[in-house]
């Protein structure tokens, strides 16, 4: 009998594998981190051969952890961090450069370009996305204008183009495709339609010979090849990390709303199956498509969130373990004045401002590694507070309470501000990484596993809830010197 359901979780600094069983309940979780590249100021690369040696690594590791034979999976589920853009051979399956990642900001002037070209509002109408570095399209045409020869050979159909799930998908089934989540990131897919688009394509000199065939989120991608786990097991569910949260969040009704704490923050909320373009600078991009139809969200992204406190730990060694953030921050009453605003990749939603670079203010004599450490937990907490006011503006309501996973949610002080600055409840998961659940959710409907989502929506458990305490002139005062601290930091643009 089919037990399992193994998810495959490729982030942005580490890849993950998580073994779940019929009521969502994590039975194995085996995780790698790997190495980032940093060629140039704002340039953000991964090696290809690592993510997917350590992808392979850790979910072979959690079957064995699980004591998991091949036959007792039902199926595989993907996951991934979206937009990053890999090229390979298709012959060969070698990569020709490294994968440029989503927060690399490389083609912010390819973007500039376009942009003065008047092909904004195109792509805008088309996508639901705005023309930034961020996603993947400009990223594709910078690797055709400058690695010699690969212009040619992508015409010649010599090679194959992908975000993470296409490699991996690639590497594991020999197959070349990707789903609708995270074609819908690439700027050439739209989004109306579910289907690569020639205009956009022509706009970026992007050939379609190296495109993958789109599929829906829940479907079959093909076998795994049988040398990987000694059994071949079909993949029956991918999508990008975000929409695989609010999937596994069970957020399936119009105006249901999550936020993801990860390398980046993430806020998501459902608006059905009618196309609407944000009139706040949020994205409109797919939340899924279970096989009946396209299903949209309206998303603010964060490009900096947990990171900062990496950034704490590895570049300034303020902290030994990322954990010990929470009991430095509490050390404090306060951040005495000082505010960080964590803009290493410019700032997201709803600014939109790549030029901006990491900024602190309010610094004191008085003003210790305690003190900072808190500013950069509640410039996660700030940031996301952003995104939620705009996505309100946009739907016309307030969010009364935001479900919330992701890594950070463990650490309680910034829960626990993050309800203070939002001044409605914040609700943990019972399972932090419900990305992953997310894409073993979407693999076992493929196969039967789970019968529909109303059978996954009885399976969602809080783990814990934070409640306002803070008062209403605190906060309000709080959130004005926030927005200083980010007009500040706009003002002093390295002028990209």
């Amino acid at each position: 009998m089919k037990k399992y359901i193994l998810a495959l979780d490729q982030g942005t600094t580490s890849s993950r594998a998580i073994v779940f069983d019929k009521k969502g309940k994590v039975i194995s979780n085996c995780q790698k981190e790997f190495t980032q590249i940093f060629p140039k100021p704002g340039w953000v690369e991964h090696n290809p051969l690592e993510i997917w040696k350590t992808q392979k690594d850790v979910a072979v590791a959690a079957m064995r952890k699980a004591s998991v034979r091949p036959e007792e999976i039902a199926s595989v589920g993907i996951t991934n961090q979206r937009e990053t853009t890999i090229l390979w051979e298709r012959r060969t399956g070698r990569p020709v450069y490294n994968a440029i990642v989503w927060q690399c900001r490389r083609t912010a002037d390819i973007c500039r370009k376009l942009e003065k070209k008047g092909y904004g509002e195109i792509i805008r109408r088309k996508t639901g996305l705005l023309l930034d570095a961020y996603f993947s399209g400009t990223k594709v045409k910078w690797l055709l204008d400058n690695v010699r020869g690969l212009r040619k050979r992508a015409e010649r159909g010599e090679i194959c183009f992908g975000t993470v799930d296409s490699w991996l998908l690639y590497n594991l089934t020999g197959e070349h495709l990707t789903d609708v989540t995270n074609a819908s990131r690439t700027l050439l897919l739209n989004i109306r339609k579910g289907a690569w688009d020639k205009e956009l394509l022509d706009i970026f000199g992007i050939p379609e010979e190296i495109l993958p065939a789109v599929r829906p989120s829940c479907g079959f991608f093909g076998m795994t090849k049988s040398e990987i786990f000694g059994k071949d097991i079909a993949v029956g569910g991918v999508a990008g990390d975000q929409q695989a949260s609010l999937f596994g969040q069970a957020c399936f009704s119009v105006g249901s709303a999550k936020n993801t704490y990860g390398t980046g923050c993430f806020a998501l909320v459902n608006i059905g199956k009618k196309f609407v373009l944000s009139k706040h600078r949020l994205l409109t991009t797919i939340a899924w498509d279970l096989g009946d139809g396209i299903e949209y969200a309206l998303e603010g992204s964060v490009f900096i969130g947990g990171a900062v406190v990496k950034w704490l730990r590895d570049q300034q060694k303020m902290l030994k373990i990322a954990g010990d953030s929470e009991s430095l921050a509490l050390s404090v009453p306060d951040t005495g004045g000082v505010y960080f605003v964590p803009a290493f990749v410019g700032l997201g939603a709803p600014y939109w401002d790549s030029s901006v670079r990491g900024t602190i203010v309010g610094l004191t004599r008085g003003s210790s590694s305690a003190h900072i450490v808190r500013a950069a937990l509640e410039s996660v907490a700030f940031q996301s507070r952003d995104l939620i006011a705009a996505v309100e503006e946009d739907v016309g309501h307030k969010v009364k309470t935001l479900k919330v996973d992701g890594g950070a949610t463990v650490n309680r002080f910034l829960m626990q501000f993050q309800a203070d600055i939002l001044g409605i409840p914040v609700i943990c998961s019972a399972i932090p990484e419900t990305t992953a659940l997310g894409a073993a959710y979407l693999a076992g409907l493929q196969c039967g596993y789970w019968k529909n989502k109303e059978e996954i929506r009885d399976n969602w458990r809080m783990r814990a809830k934070f409640s306002p305490r803070m008062g209403r002139e605190k906060r309000r005062r709080l959130l004005g010197d926030w927005k200083r601290a980010v007009e500040a930091a706009r003002h002093f643009s390295c002028g990209e």
